[in-house]
């Protein structure tokens, strides 16, 4: 038995090596995981990025189950998806998972870029992680509306119908542009088919190589912490950080805790609650796409809801246009906005603490009034939410440089 053990260690350690002749498998393993050393003290709110990453092989996995089955024209488009649910082997199963995937994806990336927030991980040394970050929040954000349109449900049409008019409203380009993104006088069959190589093949891999660059980055400068401490600055007399553990197996068995109660929450979503009440799934989806029947309030998907309702918030296209552009630009300079001193909440004032908050309850009454009818006191509130929300941004220069700030420690608590 026990020359078995060590003929199958020795087979395996050649095939090793021979790995390691070829390609630097041992180096790159060392580097990221077992001798990428990360603080001890992470929380929950560090679970999110990788739960980002299991979240993207679910969406991958199974949207390409899907595409076997589905065809993007739009005689065949809806026909088809009912096909996947109704006649293909746990068709019905692999849609729901997609679409479910959608919407979770959303939620994790929302948290963790709340987390970034609070313990300020896009201070330096990591601006450039946060603002690779922002490009894979946007490039999400279009691999969604890409996708969106494909069900060529009732909803996906006159909601890609109500986003692609707003760039119309750019001055001299606008409708040039619009009928360059619709390949069409209207939404049409070839609308249809941009859309679908746009998500099946150009996003995804501007999706791929964005995140690959994010981990790239932040293995280069190290994981931030909940103190927003430096671990780097005190070692031991081998060159480990005092305050950090190798990642593997420290935090990925503790990840794997987390992907695992992630995956059962998942599956009860998937399982028993797949359309969320019409907010994962919109009842008017399951209704074909009738270009000559416009639904009583077009809402687009939850997650795009705070954007939409800024874009409602002004009376002038043009204006909700810019208001809609500049709530998803304006996080990308945060590392320059925030003149703070010290980079975790825990450390921070009560301005901040604050400002966080309302920022925070602004994004989700923004969520929730871009779901109602722009009528009434709704548009008000929306002004007033919108109001919050470019406050945070635009005098944090202000409000982070007075915030009185507590001593930070030396090292991790």
């Amino acid at each position: 038995m026990a020359n078995n053990d060590k003929k199958q260690m020795e087979s395996s350690s050649k095939l090793l090596n021979w790995i390691d002749e070829r390609f630097p498998y041992t180096e790159t393993m060392r580097y990221h995981i077992t001798e990428y050393y990360a603080s001890k003290n992470f929380n929950i709110w560090y679970v999110f990025g990788v739960l980002a990453m299991v979240v993207l092989v679910i969406q991958l996995f199974t949207g390409i189950f899907l595409t076997m089955n589905y065809k993007p024209s739009a005689v065949d488009a809806f026909s088809s998806v009912e096909y996947i649910m109704r006649d293909v082997e746990w068709g019905w199963l692999i849609r729901y998972m997609h679409s479910t995937g959608a919407s979770f994806f959303f939620i994790v990336v929302y948290l963790h870029m709340f987390r970034a927030m609070l313990y300020g991980s896009y201070k330096k040394p990591r601006e450039l992680i946060w603002i690779i970050g922002m490009l894979i929040l946007i490039v999400l954000m279009a691999e969604a509306f890409s996708g969106y349109l494909l069900p060529w449900g009732q909803m996906s049409y006159w909601g890609a119908q109500v986003i692609i008019s707003i760039f119309g409203a750019i001055p001299l380009v606008g409708e040039a542009l619009v009928e360059i993104i619709r390949g069409d006088y209207s939404i049409s069959d070839v609308t249809l088919n941009r859309f679908f190589a746009l998500h099946v093949i150009a996003l995804p891999l501007a999706l791929v190589a964005l995140i690959f660059v994010h981990i790239v980055a932040l293995h280069e400068v190290g994981s931030n912490n909940p103190d927003g401490i430096e671990i780097k600055e005190y070692k031991d007399q081998h060159g480990i950080p005092i305050d950090g553990v190798a990642f593997h197996p420290y935090h990925t068995s503790k990840d794997l805790v987390a992907i695992i109660i992630f995956l059962m929450i998942f599956s009860v979503v998937v399982f028993f609650a797949p359309d969320m009440g019409g907010y994962f799934l919109e009842y008017s989806n399951f209704e074909k796409a009738n270009p000559m029947a416009t639904p009583e309030h077009i809402v687009p998907s939850w997650y795009f809801t705070p954007f939409y309702a800024l874009l409602r918030a002004v009376p002038d296209k043009l204006g909700g246009a810019i208001l809609m552009v500049l709530a998803v630009i304006l996080p990308l300079f945060l590392p320059w906005l925030d003149r703070a001193k010290v980079k975790s909440i825990r450390y921070r004032g009560w301005i901040y603490k604050m400002a966080l908050s309302l920022f925070v309850l602004s994004f989700i009454s923004l969520g929730v009034l871009g779901v109602l009818p722009a009528e009434g006191i709704y548009v008000l509130l929306a002004r007033i939410s919108a109001l919050f929300y470019f406050a945070f941004f635009i005098l944090m220069p202000y409000y982070t440089k007075i915030d009185k700030t507590k001593p930070v420690p030396d090292r991790v608590t």
